[in-house]
């Protein structure tokens, strides 16, 4: 089996911790599997680093500056590694093997990257190493040093897992996986076994860190993602496997939409207003398909032959809450949801989806976005041009 294990920067903090990383990684070597590691910088290293910039530096400064605490880091492990028997070789950017290759805009160049890391695969089966490979950094076509942003160090395994064909890839940190809460503030906070992808990304585009948003765009449904503490000391059990791979999907909602705006003064800072709107129509069994807000109203898109349930039940709540004015009905809307891994990564996403319907004159109702999905409402007579029109856009 061919593994690439990411040791966070907590993993490899002290002396000891890296020795437990090394013991990891050579008990994998000698059970017969193929090895890859991805070294963050130990501990707290880039922050320091980065304070320590009190001067204007420019971007090829900075990133030669920060790239210090990876390139620790692989030596440290690698070091480790040799003292085990184990034949290895730290990576950073500059060697020849290195794989993560970066285009004039900074991005990922996808084709070089993946021509690179097949080559470096081919050389660990030949040659029988362990390639220990700075995360976070990477190389422009002109050997320049470059970084791969926040979370770099989960991006650059998953990235290399796909490219090199892993069967899985390890993401060892400092929690025990995915948590059903935050453990220092919810009692009882247990570890969940497994977790889609979808999940996860939403989860860490609200603040969960456990693997970088990023990195969950290269992860693909034939590869394994775990996610394990440092402290358990095994690569190949335990902790959290992360399932499935992102789907870029544009669907057009069959049935129409009623929109069912409530008005009021200030309401969003009013503590429960969405509770005590929306919690009546819980009661009613009416299912909401979403939810708009603004500083002065609240809006409900729930199915166009409950509405006039709907309004009138939201129209009690009007009349019972003093802060709320009244309530208005618009019928005949549709939705187009564009959903997908890659969204949250292609700046200007939204201007792209909603330019060409601007350019078209057509009216767009609403627009509400989450983690990894953009819902356009528009009229529903315009709904099949809507469709064509966004099935068009290159995303």
């Amino acid at each position: 089996m061919r593994v690439v294990a990411k040791f966070g920067g907590t993993s490899l903090g002290n002396g000891e911790r890296v020795n437990r990383a090394a013991d990891s990684v050579a008990a994998a070597v000698d059970a017969g599997h193929e090895v890859a590691v991805v070294a963050s910088a130990m501990g707290s290293t880039t922050d320091f680093l980065l304070d320590a910039i009190t001067f204007d530096a420019d971007d090829a400064d900075e990133a030669e500056i920060v790239s210090m605490g990876e390139r620790t880091s692989v030596r440290m492990l690698k070091a480790a590694l040799s003292a085990r028997g184990v034949n290895a070789r730290f990576l950073e950017p500059g060697t020849d093997e290195w794989p993560v290759i970066t285009d004039e805009h900074g991005e990922v160049d996808i084709e070089e990257t993946t021509r690179r890391g097949k080559a470096l695969a081919e050389s660990m089966a030949a040659e029988g190493f362990v390639p220990v490979i700075t995360g976070f950094l990477a190389q422009d076509h002109a050997g320049n040093v470059t970084t791969l942003g926040r979370g770099g160090s989960d991006t650059t395994a998953v990235m290399l897992g796909k490219v090199m064909d892993a069967d899985e890839v390890v993401i060892v940190t400092d929690v025990e996986g995915v948590m059903t809460g935050d453990p220092r503030v919810v009692e009882g906070a247990r570890n969940v076994g497994e977790i889609t992808v979808d999940e996860l990304r939403n989860l860490s585009f609200r603040g969960a860190e456990v693997v970088a948003p990023s990195a969950l765009a290269y992860k693909t449904d034939d590869m394994d993602v775990r996610v394990v503490h440092y402290q358990h000391g095994d690569l190949l059990t335990g902790g959290t496997n992360i399932e499935g791979q992102f789907q870029n999907l544009i669907d057009l909602r069959e049935g129409k939409l009623a929109c069912l705006t409530v008005a009021g003064r200030a309401i969003r800072n009013r503590p429960g207003i969405l509770s005590e709107l929306s919690n009546p129509l819980r009661d009613a069994d009416i299912n909401i398909d979403a939810v708009a807000s603004g500083m002065d109203s609240v809006t409900f898109y729930v199915d166009a032959d409950i509405a006039e349930e709907a309004e009138t039940i939201l129209h009690d709540a009007v009349v019972a809450e003093e802060a709320l004015s009244s309530i208005t009905v618009d019928d005949d809307i549709a939705v187009v949801r564009v959903t997908g891994g890659e969204l949250p990564n292609q700046p200007g996403v939204v201007n792209r989806i909603l330019s060409p319907l601007a350019e078209a004159h057509i009216n767009i109702q609403d627009v509400v976005t989450s983690a990894t999905s953009v819902a356009v409402f528009v009229d529903w007579d315009d709904r099949e041009e809507a469709l064509e029109i966004i099935q068009d856009i290159d995303l």
